[in-house]
């Protein structure tokens, strides 16, 4: 009997794809490649994600997008864009209950193999510097709120990667070449925090 080979969905943008970094570099890879060390079976992750998308044009994709009928597991990482642009808070939340109810039935209904991860505060980047930090790190405090709120609600997991995506301040090899994504090194401790929700979970 061959071994249930599990399937990994990742929802998103700049973020998820890994912006400036190798693909394999890129925390749905890392992710799966610390989950095969483990010894567990995983298939190359699938990633729907595009630098630069809302909450809102995820949403729109998904409703276009041919899809699996069910994966083990579903990643959602959205809402720098909506924040970047200025756009609604309320909106966002509408959205982001979509996008989770959307994952939860991707998953065959398991809410707890969703993991909804939080926004990373750019505000902490080189590139913000001529900008408002202060209300930067302030809005995406606020988006955050909202994504804690609404993975509970769900009852999916929630990981903040927010505090870790601040320490670019004082160790720039966080950092992509653009200044403004993360490098494959702080996405290798985003994958390490999902590892260990994923392991305890296929326990």
């Amino acid at each position: 009997m061959t071994k249930h080979s599990n399937t990994l969905l990742c929802l998103g943008d700049s973020y998820t794809i890994g912006e400036g970094v190798p693909l394999h570099e890129s925390f749905p890879y890392q992710l799966v490649q610390l989950l095969r060390e483990k010894g567990l079976h995983f298939q190359a992750p699938e990633i729907v994600a595009q630098t630069g998308w809302t909450s809102f044009e995820l949403a729109e994709h998904l409703l276009h997008t041919h899809l699996n009928e069910h994966y083990d597991f579903v990643t959602l990482l959205i809402g720098v864009n909506n924040q970047y642009r200025n756009l609604s808070l309320e909106d966002f939340k509408t959205d982001l209950d979509f996008l989770i109810k959307k994952a939860i039935h991707l998953t065959g209904d398991k809410n707890e193999r969703v993991i909804v991860l939080s926004i990373p505060d750019w505000g902490f980047t080189p590139y913000a510097k001529h900008k408002n930090t202060t209300v930067i790190s302030e809005e995406i405090n606020d988006f955050n709120t909202a994504v804690q709120k609404a993975a509970q609600q769900h009852h999916t997991q929630f990981i903040s990667i927010t505090e870790a995506s601040k320490k670019v301040k004082e160790d720039e090899t966080l950092l992509a070449k653009d200044h403004l994504h993360y490098s494959g090194k702080a996405m290798y401790n985003w994958a390490l925090d999902i590892a260990d929700t994923v392991v305890e979970l296929l326990k």
